[in-house]
């Protein structure tokens, strides 16, 4: 815990309550987060966590889904969730005064969602129709093949959302029984900041899975296997849809600063050398650029390119020399100064939003690695210097890539 108006509680249970009171704020973001995602899962559970996601708000033993969106739309908020790998999400914004309906809310459909027969079988009809969407989409293609490049025969390599054949194939008794296995103490993390008083959430929030034993988190296995180099996949789409990925550490590493300084200078913003070249000076593709993701024991840097078919084989060869010189040159000076500049800014304009100040929390709290205190967070970007930049370029982008493409092609085009 770290910073002014953070506090941070441990009920009997295992359940951890941290807040962050913003006074000048009229509203409250509200989470529930559970550290079980789409890598938890056992192979006949394939899509469990995402499932759950759409299933909980369907209704509880004493509220119905419509009963639930009227409660909510009554006082102007929005309730929502998400699956990502490592954990899933429930969260709402709503009024400061509401926050005890938003808290009840969460800490019900968390707690004793009803699965319904009948809705466990509508709701899997809705999933497979947004499998479908994805299916159609060739963005969300490319980031799927693109996982399966970097951690092959991995579940980090697998689509979150499930296949249609393994939601197909889920009967209600296995999701209630993941939902019971994983949703307890030891792995819900509850988090508010806003408007709110810390003793006020934590009495809302006591004793919502005392049934329940604290449980334990799940064990995971690093992945190993060699990535893929390409994957080609076929689809009808009028662009070609390009993601390159080097495997990089973990969110623990102390180099994860400077891996984001790399970032940025690369492809991360308007100013980086992959946007300035292959949009703005060679007109190649409308859409370009790179990201970091780390999680608990991986991760990976990634750069995204849309662009015409017949394009293919320019763009590919712009990014690869690009990559290769920041690994021979590192960055310049005036690099580090646009990025260090670009990192402090953007992490202070997300502390204007209690939405972002809550996952913050939520994220401190599920790595493991404790709150950075927001002077403290600028000190380390501030700190950054060329070579701790030089460093982790070489750490990550001096191994090899993998290449996923998304087009209407059987091979990678060629000049």
């Amino acid at each position: 815990m770290s910073g002014p108006g953070v506090e941070r509680t441990v009920l009997a249970s295992g359940t951890r309550i941290l807040t962050e009171r913003v006074p000048e704020a009229r509203s409250v973001a509200l989470g529930a987060y559970v550290a079980v995602g789409g890598r938890d899962e056992a192979d006949d559970e394939h899509g469990a966590s995402h499932f759950l996601e759409h299933l909980l708000f369907k209704g509880t033993e004493t509220r119905s889904a419509r009963g639930i969106a009227r409660a909510v739309d009554a006082v102007g908020g929005e309730m929502n969730a998400y699956t990502a790998r490592e954990h899933t999400a429930f969260y709402a914004r709503l009024p400061a005064a509401a926050t005890g309906l938003g808290l009840e809310i969460l800490t019900d459909v968390l707690a004793r969602p009803a699965l319904r027969p009948g809705e466990v079988d509508g709701e899997r009809e809705v999933i497979l129709e947004e499998l479908a969407a994805a299916e159609d989409d060739p963005g969300d293609v490319v980031h799927t093949v693109l996982a399966e490049s970097l951690h092959p025969g991995h579940p980090l390599g697998r689509e979150v959302l499930g296949t249609e054949d393994s939601i197909a194939g889920l009967e209600r008794d296995v999701i209630a029984a993941f939902h019971q296995r994983w949703y307890t103490p030891a792995n819900v993390v509850v988090v508010a900041a806003g408007a709110v008083d810390h003793a006020a959430v934590v009495g809302a929030v006591e004793g919502f899975l005392d049934g329940r034993t604290v449980g334990t988190r799940p064990v995971r296995q690093v992945p190993t296997a060699p990535i893929v180099a390409h994957a080609v996949v076929r689809h009808p789409a009028e662009q070609a849809q390009l993601a390159l990925g080097w495997l990089a550490f973990d969110q623990h590493d102390p180099d994860r600063y400077p891996l984001a300084v790399a970032n940025h200078a690369l492809g991360g913003g308007m100013s980086s050398r992959l946007f300035q070249l292959i949009r703005e000076e060679r007109g190649l593709a409308y859409s370009v650029w790179s990201s970091v993701g780390l999680s608990s024991d991986t991760g990976s840097l990634v750069v995204e390119v849309a662009t015409a078919p017949t394009k293919v084989a320019e763009v590919l060869e712009l990014v690869d020399a690009e990559v290769a010189a920041l690994v021979a040159d590192g960055i310049t000076d005036d690099e580090l100064h646009v990025a260090r500049g670009y990192l402090e800014g953007s992490f202070l304009l997300g502390l204007e939003d209690p939405g972002s100040r809550m996952a913050r929390l939520a994220r401190s709290e599920l790595s493991g690695t404790g709150l950075v205190g927001v002077d403290e967070h600028l000190h380390r970007i501030r700190a950054v210097t060329a070579d701790d930049v030089d460093r982790a370029i070489g750490r990550v982008l001096a191994g090899s890539r993998a290449l996923a493409a998304v087009g209407p092609f059987d091979e990678l085009p060629t000049r």
